[in-house]
């Protein structure tokens, strides 16, 4: 009986595994989609109000949504503060602290390398070169997105089942 009770926890521990990683798969998409509207609305505040570096983080954090607002915030408290003498060594400190997927934190890293350096034109075109990137790995993360889970939660399940019996 508890070699049964055994195997129950096991398959029920890789089942909750496979799970975690769509989680975390869909997590990373929707972050993805938080910072893609976050730069279509720095670029437009840019190219239509020429808005200042810290309001520009603030309506960044308005279009956006969980740990991306919350890290534009952050950055906005920075530079109001006068703390930030450079813009990426900011962004890569925050980046340090917060949980932020991979993907998500390259483009990050590549926004505060291009923000506040250059002219209006040099930002806005580093906005939009951050926005093709996080549209290309939005658009990997997207292809095949049903059976990428699905496999995830399959191989889980049978991983689990593969060791229950090996195990009993």
């Amino acid at each position: 009986m508890i070699r049964m009770v055994g195997a129950g926890i096991l398959v029920a521990g890789c089942s909750g595994f496979g799970c975690l990683l769509g989680y975390h798969y869909k997590k990373e998409e929707q972050m993805l989609r938080w910072l893609l509207a976050a730069l279509q609305e720095m670029e437009w505040e840019l190219k239509y109000r020429i808005t200042p570096l810290p309001d520009l983080c603030r309506v960044a954090a308005d279009a956006s949504g969980g740990k991306i607002r919350q890290l534009f915030r952050t950055l906005e408290q920075e530079l109001r503060s006068y703390a930030v003498s450079e813009i990426s060594g900011c962004m890569n400190g925050l980046l340090q602290t917060a949980e932020i997927p991979t993907q998500c934190r390259l483009c990050l890293k590549n926004l505060g390398s291009s923000l506040g350096r250059f002219d209006l034109e040099g930002q806005i075109q580093g906005l939009q070169s951050v926005s093709t990137q996080c549209r290309q790995h939005l658009g990997k993360l997207q292809e095949n997105r049903s059976e990428r889970l699905r496999s995830y939660q399959t191989l889980a399940l049978c991983a689990g089942f593969g060791l229950a019996i090996i195990l009993i």
